[in-house]
């Protein structure tokens, strides 16, 4: 933990200008990014007196072992960039505000030849319109309804593409809650107008659709058409019941998102009600931890910037009011800010009296239940895994906090199909972005000690190169200038993202799936790289036994031990990746053919091949001339798969069948 008079700047360095600031740790990871009006002032709260800071705080300027800053022209350039840097460095001092549950959207697929309704969550992807969020109840009725009046495809590529081959619909075409645009029911222009229709009914055109069928059963009636007219009341039924499913709160012409908090002094829970039209669309929630002393200005700035910024489809999503329930100070900033995604313009108020002010009492009800409930269901959770870590240390009598931990194991059968897998956990929590996977070969195959050496060399050798190179960099005459260069950039496309390095963070420990041979491997694959801040342990499964390098006894930690569980927990999930990683080489494996080595020969051509002279057998015995008698099959390619034989170097083992072993099918006789 380093000391913040060891890196503090001096006052007269600081410019007085507004900016965008950045601390780093000793590995040059930036862990956290803020902005200020003035700098000076912002950054010298940070060291005067440290030990009157709040606990994050102080936790965050005794991680950081450097902090610079960028100067720009403006506050709205300060939003921007502290935004862009958040969003590409994904600091862990910074507030995120991270979703309490993985909310569903009704999208359509409006970028696709013919489009289909889902139900997605998760990244959002182009051409997609998505209407939400609801919950899992609610999305899935609301669809089956709507796909009684708009029969939309629904259902997954693969199906539409049998459809389309076999000539019949799925079951959904025979029951009439699709179109079938696969087998030519209707024209692909057609099944658009119906996307469109859908589309504009989520949108809010709800009543014109009503009225439109109300006309037309009105007319079937006057034509003594019965039938028809009784299918277009049971439409007008079914759409009904979803208009009237959300009640009506405010003005039929308000489109506006209302946002409520409520915290307490570590933690703050937000809740948003998306109204359209006067109704309540969708709702979401999230919960916050809070780094410094963040007043309820700070909450909704940093809310709305990572609510409507998160990603490239904002602009379809921002309502023209935005209701919080105290203004920003930089409101001016974020509203022209909001106004540039969204392409219109976008007032911040707080509601004061009235319907809207009502609503916000109840949006800010929400989110004190919501604490509440997140409260009691985090409390057994974040004292389990403090006491997991604090007994793991205590037992390894290791020096350093387990802040990261990261666990290896190989998988093999026999020998063949060597593959690795390294996960991390931080904070006793698994982290999946940094999970990584190795291939293994050649005399590291032998074993599982040389294949653990080989690993650990090859992960801590990427690390030191990307440190080598930060080193570099910094070294190099003009790399502020060259920083400020890139916060200039960034101010002006918000977009792109830096390229992220893949190692440059090390564990605090390293745990292998293994007993006292794979440890001593991992021990001195480090100690040739010359790293000594990283302690090795691993863990043997037959008795569950805690092996330190070097040491001729085991720890044993009790069977109810919280750092056993965490020790398990982790070893089993490296071994579940490992497991999924040699699935997949080995399945590929299993298809291999004495063709696939042939440069020019694809799938097609090598079907064609088969299907003129029966097997590899023949094609081998082939000349050039007899070759050219496939299909596709040229000259030149038929010399080089005759090269390709007369050398060697079809696939080892290919004198025998291929067989797909997922369905047992022989793919060459």
């Amino acid at each position: 933990m380093a000391d913040p008079a060891t890196y503090r700047p001096r006052t007269g360095e600081i410019p007085t200008n507004p900016g965008v600031y950045r601390f780093r740790d000793p590995h040059g990871r930036v862990i956290y990014v803020g902005k200020a009006k003035s700098l000076r002032s912002r950054l010298n709260s940070y060291f005067t007196n440290p030990a009157g800071l709040l606990p994050k705080t102080h936790a965050m300027v005794h991680a950081a072992s450097s902090v610079e800053w960028t100067v720009v022209g403006s506050e709205l350039e300060s939003l921007q960039l502290e935004y862009t840097w958040i969003k590409e460095f994904k600091p862990r001092f910074n507030v995120v505000f991270r979703d309490d549950k993985t909310y569903p959207y009704l999208a359509v697929t409006m970028g696709e030849k013919f489009p289909r309704v889902q139900v997605m969550r998760g990244e959002r992807k182009k051409g997609t319109r998505y209407f939400g969020p609801y919950t899992a109840g609610a999305i899935r009725e609301t669809m089956d309804t709507l796909l009684r009046v708009f029969p939309v495809r629904s259902c997954s590529p693969g199906v539409l593409k049998r459809a389309q081959a076999s000539g019949r619909p799925c079951l959904l075409g025979y029951i009439d809650k699709c179109s079938a645009p696969c087998v030519g029911r209707v024209t692909a222009e057609e099944h658009r107008a119906l996307a469109e229709d859908f589309c504009s009914f989520m949108g809010g055109e709800a009543k014109r659709f009503i009225a439109r069928l109300e006309k037309d059963m009105a007319a079937a009636v006057a034509e003594l058409d019965y039938e028809r007219a009784a299918r277009l009341r049971d439409n007008i039924i079914a759409l009904r019941k979803v208009f009237e499913r959300n009640a009506v709160v405010l003005g039929e012409d308000t489109d506006a998102d209302v946002f409520a908090l409520h915290e307490d002094e570590l933690e703050a829970a937000v809740q948003v009600f998306h109204v359209r039209g006067g109704r309540v669309r969708g709702q979401r929630g999230w919960v916050v931890e809070k780094v410094e002393d963040s007043t309820t200005p700070d909450l909704v700035e940093h809310l709305l910037q990572q609510v409507y910024g998160e990603d490239g489809e904002s602009q379809g999503r921002i309502p023209r009011e935005v209701l919080v329930p105290e203004e920003p100070s930089n409101a001016a900033e974020l509203s022209e800010w909001l106004a540039g995604i969204r392409g219109a313009r976008v007032d911040i108020r707080v509601p004061r009296r009235g319907d809207k002010a009502a609503l916000m009492s109840t949006v800010r009800e929400n989110a004190e239940h919501a604490l509440t409930l997140h409260k009691s269901r985090r409390a057994g959770d974040l004292t389990v895994r403090s006491l997991a870590l604090q007994e793991l240390q205590e037992a390894l009598d290791l020096p350093v906090a387990l802040l990261r931990i990261e666990c290896f194991d190989i998988s093999h059968v026999q020998g063949t199909n060597v593959v690795a897998s390294m996960v991390v956990v931080e904070d006793g929590l698994p982290k999946k972005s940094d999970y990584r996977k190795f291939s293994i070969t050649g005399a590291a195959a032998v074993d599982d000690t040389a294949a653990m050496h080989d690993v650990l060399t090859r992960r801590f050798r990427h690390y030191l190169e990307e440190k080598s190179t930060q080193a570099e960099a910094a070294r190099l005459p003009g790399h502020q200038a060259a920083l400020q260069a890139l916060a200039d950039a960034s101010v002006q496309d918000t977009t792109t993202p830096a390229p992220r390095a893949k190692f440059a963070y090390p564990p605090n420990l390293v745990v292998v799936d293994g007993g006292k041979p794979q440890v001593n491997a991992a021990a001195r694959a480090l100690a040739e790289l010359g790293i000594e801040d990283v302690y090795v342990v691993g863990l043997a499964k037959r008795l569950e036994e805690v092996w330190l390098p070097d040491s001729d006894f085991p720890v044993i930690l009790p069977r109810t031990s919280e750092g056993l569980y965490l020790l398990q927990r982790i070893r089993d999930e490296a071994h579940r990746f490992a497991i999924t990683f040699h699935r997949q080489k080995r399945g590929k494996a299993m298809t291999v053919s004495a063709l696939d080595g042939v440069r020019g020969l694809g799938e097609a051509k090598r079907k064609a091949l088969l299907a003129q002279f029966g097997s590899v057998k023949s094609i081998r015995t082939a000349t050039a001339a007899e070759l050219t008698s496939a299909r596709g099959i040229g000259p030149s390619l038929a010399d080089a798969i005759v090269s390709h034989f007369s050398t060697g170097a079809a696939a080892p083992g290919t004198s025998e069948p291929a067989i797909n072993m997922t369905t047992g099918e022989i793919l060459e006789t």
